[in-house]
């Protein structure tokens, strides 16, 4: 445990120690320049447009998988899991083949905020598909036939029995998900264009300010997007703990 903590918190305070290099005001300025800010609060926006597509879509693939019976049912249930094992800068050159310039479909959403949160919805989908499929396996006819008896209609079913049984699967899947937006880059460098202040994502904007020779501003807002990703893990993990010890 104490080998793989070093594994883990060493790069880190590595990281901390060269946003720092140039002390606090210096992390300040680097992290507050306009680009940087810029880039920051895209990535931060998209990233929470993205855990919202992603509760309802990917909530709803899962009723689809759990409660439905059509062929093909395994094969879509196996390619949920695809984006965990597609490389992300595939799946961004697969959108912009799809949804580019010359789209077959006739759709040219690139180089948009649209096309980034697309993106990032592919990618992070399985977070909420595999978080929300489970908890619903597990509750079985009973709850709903009962409900209906009791004169319950469908939405009053989904809105007052389900949802909020499934609430917390599907917001600890969306925060997740949340997490790993805020850091994408594979996905989002192809189709975002990187046009500063419109579309450069932090990740991105990470990268010019390494190949410039600028390593503590680098490091300053890589230390951000850590932050945040490890804010969110924490919430999530605290709030499981209290469901936990309320459930006891």
């Amino acid at each position: 445990m104490t080998w793989l903590s070093a594994v883990v918190l060493l790069p880190l305070a590595a990281l901390a120690g060269i946003g720092a290099r140039g002390g606090v005001e210096a992390f300040v300025a680097s992290v507050t320049a306009p680009q940087a800010r810029a880039a920051l609060l895209l990535s931060i926006a998209v990233s929470a447009a993205t855990a919202a597509v992603n509760a309802v879509f990917g909530t709803a693939l899962a009723w689809v998988l759990v409660r439905q019976r059509f062929r093909g049912r395994g094969i879509v249930d196996a390619l949920v899991d695809l984006p965990f094992a597609l490389p992300t800068i595939v799946a961004g050159l697969t959108l912009l083949a799809v949804y580019g310039p010359g789209s077959p479909l006739g759709v040219n959403i690139a180089f948009t905020r649209f096309a980034i949160v697309a993106a990032l919805a592919l990618v992070t989908l399985p977070f909420v598909v595999r978080s929300v499929q489970p908890v619903l396996a597990s509750l079985g006819g009973e709850i709903e036939e009962a409900a209906l008896t009791l004169g319950a209609s469908p939405a009053q079913l989904a809105r007052r029995v389900f949802l909020p049984l499934l609430a917390p699967a599907i917001v600890s899947g969306s925060a997740l998900a949340f997490a790993r937006a805020v850091g994408e880059f594979g996905s989002v460098v192809i189709v975002s264009g990187n046009v500063p202040f419109k579309t450069e994502l932090a990740p991105v904007y990470i990268l010019k300010r390494v190949e410039s020779g600028d390593l503590p501003g680098a490091a300053g807002v890589a230390c951000v997007l850590l932050g945040l990703s490890l804010a969110v893990i924490a919430m999530l993990r605290f709030v499981e703990r209290r469901r936990g010890v309320v459930a006891a």
